[in-house]
């Protein structure tokens, strides 16, 4: 017998713990199905999926090509371990990956996400430096920066900089050689913004300086940091950074979770300062929202230093259960095809400048104090003074208010406190974009016009 509609409801709030949410004040949505951008709940309304469901549907729900790859595959084997084993999708997944991949990235390690992915790039960063030609092993330190967010395993975490996530786990972290943020809204005191990337670079500068001796890595969101608002960097700040970490023998992970496939108008923001770090973290867009999967790419470099016979014990002993997964690389591979056959690249200028003459409409709007923006990844910031940049209490969470009222007209988002982000799935059409602008804007006004400060 089926569950009725309020069984799933009531199990929903009260079986199902869900991430990043008061589960005091949760109101279920439960999605039943979706097609391209359009999700379908249980009770039959449809929603434009205006985030790509958390950032990771590149090429719409229930993409032809996907579907028929995932179900292809199944026919063939479901799992496969990664220890001491292999299999055809994977093998042939992590060939394109590498052929994507900025130039110099030349070895694969799958693992289940994003987190995992960054965590497997800190630990053999770390152990690289133990065992390559000649051993580094007063290396133990990571330069990371405020309000990054690469994660929620303890590793992860510790390099990441969000306070509202990871306060209360302060005690179980290691310590980490912390920067600002490279923001190019809120600048410090005397620094404009044409200036903004020397200053930002100069503290890289100074602390590699000091500290180059003890410090394994520096680990970067490239060009945005997400979950820190979308924060937009300099022009030039990470080729500046990728620099300085060659010049003072400092390794560079690359987090490109949340930027990789297409995200930022090319398959991977590093791409757009020609930058090939030391390891590439990918996730999210890996299988186009379809499974759980993700990748940390590296070196010959780094990967020679881990070669040996058994008795050296050399190995990386780190692994996943579903690393590596067939049905997820097969998902993968889909995905790049799908790059190919549709030029999805060659059509995101067009969708980018709708985008931005949306957001121009906005930006004129009282309460919005900065539009940011970077191919098909926006943000719309909510300020109580739009002249001292003043944020509203946070306690009001007008942005997930503007995200409610979005909702009751079709649109689902979620926001980052005040902050609005829309990144649709880049199939997305200049329809769709307007529909999503619209319920914004109109969103933003009644919130804040209506509401005491």
């Amino acid at each position: 017998m089926q569950p009725s509609l309020d069984d799933l409801k009531r199990w929903d709030r009260e079986i199902v713990w869900h991430a990043f949410t008061q589960m005091a004040e949760y109101e279920p949505l439960i999605i039943e199905r979706a097609e391209g951008c359009t999700l379908f709940d249980v009770e039959g309304r449809q929603y434009l999926d205006a985030v790509s469901s958390l950032w990771c549907n590149v090429h719409g729900h229930r993409h032809p090509v996907l579907d028929q790859a995932v179900r292809r595959q199944l026919d063939q084997v479901a799992h496969v371990t990664s220890l001491g084993c292999s299999n055809p999708a994977t093998i042939q997944l992590a060939r394109r990956l590498v052929e994507v991949a900025p130039q110099g990235l030349t070895h694969v390690f799958f693992a289940g996400d994003g987190a995992s992915a960054v965590e497997v790039a800190l630990k053999m960063a770390f152990q690289y430096w133990r065992q390559c030609g000649q051993p580094r092993p007063e290396k133990r330190r990571y330069l990371a920066f405020d309000n990054a967010y690469h994660g929620d395993t303890l590793g992860s975490v510790s390099v990441g900089g969000v306070a509202r996530f990871h306060q209360m786990f302060r005690p179980l972290l290691f310590d980490v050689l912390r920067l600002p943020a490279p923001d190019t809204y809120r600048l410090p005191p005397g620094v404009a913004l044409e200036g903004a990337g020397d200053y930002y670079l100069g503290l890289v500068e100074q602390a590699l300086r000091e500290h180059h001796q003890e410090l394994v890595a520096v680990v970067i969101e490239p060009l945005i940091q997400a979950a820190a608002g979308m924060v937009m960097h300099p022009p030039g700040f990470l080729r500046g950074v990728r620099e300085l970490t060659r010049r003072y023998d400092v390794l560079l992970i690359a987090d490109e979770v949340a930027t990789g496939f297409g995200r930022t108008g090319t398959m991977f923001a590093c791409q757009q300062e020609q930058v090939t770090p030391d390891f590439l973290c990918l996730g999210k867009g890996l299988t186009g929202g379809y499974l759980a999967m993700s990748a940390t790419l590296t070196t010959d470099r780094v990967w020679e230093a881990f070669l040996g016979t058994f008795e050296q014990t050399r190995t990386f002993f780190h692994g996943h259960t579903y690393g590596g997964n067939p049905l997820a690389a097969a998902a993968g591979l889909a995905t790049l095809d799908v790059f190919q056959q549709e030029r999805t690249l060659e059509r995101l200028p067009a969708l980018a400048g709708r985008l931005a003459e949306r957001l121009a409409e906005l930006r004129k709007l009282p309460a919005v104090g900065d539009v940011r923006q970077r191919g098909l990844i926006a943000a719309v910031e909510l300020v109580r003074d739009r002249a001292t940049r003043e944020p509203y209490d946070w306690r009001q969470r007008r942005g997930y208010h503007v995200c409610r009222h979005a909702l009751q007209h079709g649109v689902w988002m979620r926001p980052l406190g005040d902050v609005l982000v829309i990144m649709p799935p880049l199939v997305i059409t200049c329809e769709q974009l307007d529909r999503i602008a619209l319920a914004v804007g109109e969103g933003i006004q009644r919130v804040t016009a209506d509401w005491p400060d």
